[in-house]
C-alpha cells in the first residue's frame, strides 16, 4: 500500500499519527507531493482523487481511498487492535461526535483561516481576507468547547486517546501559522496538549 501525501500538511499528518499509534507505519510507503507547486492538481493525480487533495491511499489492487478519516477507518477495520475509533456502539458514537466537532468547527476553520489570510493557494482560488479573519476568530473560540470537555475527561472523547485527539492536536499545531494559540486561562486544554504532544506518534 502507498500513501500520497505532503509531510508538512495537516491532513496527512493525521493519518501518520493514526498509523503510528496503531503500529502500522511499516505497512505503507509514502510518496511526497509538492502541493504548492501543484503536483496534486495535475490530470494524473485527479485520476486518483478528483478532489485533488492529499492524502490518498493506493491499495494493492490499484484502487484509491481519499479523505483522512476514511483512510483511518479503513485501517481501523483492517487492524482492530489498539482501537482509536471506539469499541462499543456508545464509544464509537461519542468518538465520532467529537471527531466531527473537532474537524468541522476547528480543523476546517483553521484551514480556511490559513488559506484566506495568507493567500497560499492564490494561484488556484480567490482568497477573501475578511472571511479568513472571521475563521481565525472562530477557531480561537473553539478552545472554550475543548476546555469544558477536558475539565471532565482526560482525553477529548473520554478516558482513552482517540482520533478526536489526533485531529485536535494537529489543528492546534497548525493553528500557529495563523497566530492562534491555546489561551493561558484554559488549564485543561494546556494539560491535555502537553500530554498528547509528548506521545511518540506526535513526532512522525
Amino acid at each position: 500500500m502507498k500513501i500520497y501525501e505532503t509531510s508538512t500538511a495537516p491532513s496527512p499528518r493525521r493519518v501518520r499519527i493514526f498509523l503510528a499509534e496503531k503500529g502500522l507505519l511499516d505497512k505503507v510507503t509514502f510518496e511526497q507531493l509538492d502541493i504548492q507547486a501543484g503536483e496534486n492538481i495535475t490530470p494524473e493525480f485527479r485520476l486518483k482523487n478528483p478532489i485533488a487533495k492529499v492524502p490518498v491511499l493506493e491499495l494493492d489492487d490499484g484502487s484509491y481511498i481519499s479523505e483522512s478519516v476514511a483512510i483511518c477507518r479503513y485501517f481501523e477495520a483492517l487492524y482492530p487492535e489498539n482501537p482509536l475509533m471506539g469499541v462499543t456502539p456508545k464509544e464509537q458514537a461519542e468518538i465520532e461526535m467529537w471527531q466531527r466537532r473537532c474537524e468541522i468547527y476547528f480543523f476546517n476553520i483553521v484551514g480556511m483561516g490559513f488559506q484566506h489570510t495568507t493567500g497560499y493557494f492564490a494561484d488556484r482560488m480567490q482568497p477573501n481576507k475578511e472571511w479568513g479573519e472571521q475563521c481565525v476568530k472562530g477557531a480561537a473560540k473553539f478552545f472554550r468547547v475543548l476546555e469544558a470537555q477536558l475539565s471532565q475527561n482526560e482525553f477529548i472523547a473520554g478516558d482513552s486517546y482517540s482520533i478526536a485527539d489526533i485531529t485536535a492536536l494537529v489543528t492546534v499545531d497548525f493553528a500557529r501559522v495563523i497566530k492562534v494559540r491555546i489561551p493561558e486561562d484554559m488549564p485543561n486544554v494546556l494539560r491535555w496538549y502537553e500530554a498528547v504532544k509528548q506521545r511518540p506518534s506526535a513526532k512522525v
